[in-house]
């Protein structure tokens, strides 16, 4: 279903998670919705406290536009109370739980996360954690926390959220990271060809450690595409996201690797 960009949304308006102040999400809502179903927006910004939902609200006026419900959440990052690992876990899934609950949007969910928020997003959607999901997208996704540790990601973004090497808390390590996870839903990773800042070799390597245990999983990288483009309405990645999101909300996924 190709994009139309014509259809007006409902105004945004803030749901409530959690009695802390950035316990929050914005949502919007449509007078006629492609699918029932509402796309959970999880931004990334390398699960730091300065970064927040606001960055993917572009993306998010675009989908509603284009007849999604959508909420975007906020969650505990590192530098906060809660932030780090597993707080900052721990909160995403209580935000799109809350999504889940919200009277005012459908409860069957899709998931699309973007750099560190396709880490939570993929994570959340593995090893029973979130039932509500029905299938994920990842965008530049962090799915190898130990690569993306290895190649310095984020100039050590990743220990920092582990507050640990990983030879120290392995356990911790083993838990957030979604490589060693079953993927209980659909997923499609998204990632650009032009990405430096989190290069598409990460999500290559959570691909090749699925297994038959695992829901269908697929990457496609999408050329002439940094790690920004992939979230930009005005980039021609935004129609991939939209046929992915509808591909898993209409169950019609075929588990196909589609590579340029």
């Amino acid at each position: 279903m190709s994009t139309t960009s014509t259809q007006r949304p409902l105004p945004r308006r803030t749901g409530r998670f959690g009695v802390q102040e950035w316990e929050v999400y914005d949502a919007w809502s449509t007078v006629e919705s492609r699918a029932d179903v509402t796309v959970v927006l999880v931004h990334g910004g390398l699960w730091q406290v300065t970064y927040y939902r606001a960055h993917l609200r572009p993306l998010g006026m675009a989908l509603a536009r284009d007849g999604w419900p959508v909420a975007s959440v906020e969650y505990a990052r590192v530098g906060m109370p809660g932030g780090g690992w597993p707080g900052t876990g721990q909160s995403v899934l209580a935000a799109i739980e809350a999504v889940a609950a919200d009277p005012e949007l459908p409860s069957r969910l899709v998931a699309v996360g973007h750099s560190a928020g396709g880490q939570l997003a993929v994570w959340a959607a593995s090893d029973g954690r979130c039932p509500a999901l029905a299938g994920v997208v990842s965008l530049a996704g962090v799915l190898d926390l130990r690569l993306a540790d290895s190649d310095d990601l984020g100039s050590g973004a990743v220990r920092a959220l582990m507050g640990s090497a990983p030879t120290q808390c392995p356990q911790a390590w083993a838990d957030a990271d979604p490589r060693g996870a079953r993927l209980d839903v659909p997923a499609v990773l998204l990632h650009g060809a032009a990405d430096t800042l989190v290069p598409s070799g990460v999500s290559a390597s959570y691909l090749r450690s699925r297994g038959a245990g695992d829901a269908t999983c697929r990457l496609e990288i999408v050329p002439d595409c940094d790690h920004f483009g992939i979230i930009g309405p005005g980039h021609a990645a935004y129609h991939r996201v939209l046929a992915a999101i509808d591909e898993l909300a209409a169950g019609a996924y075929d588990g196909a690797d589609r590579r340029p």
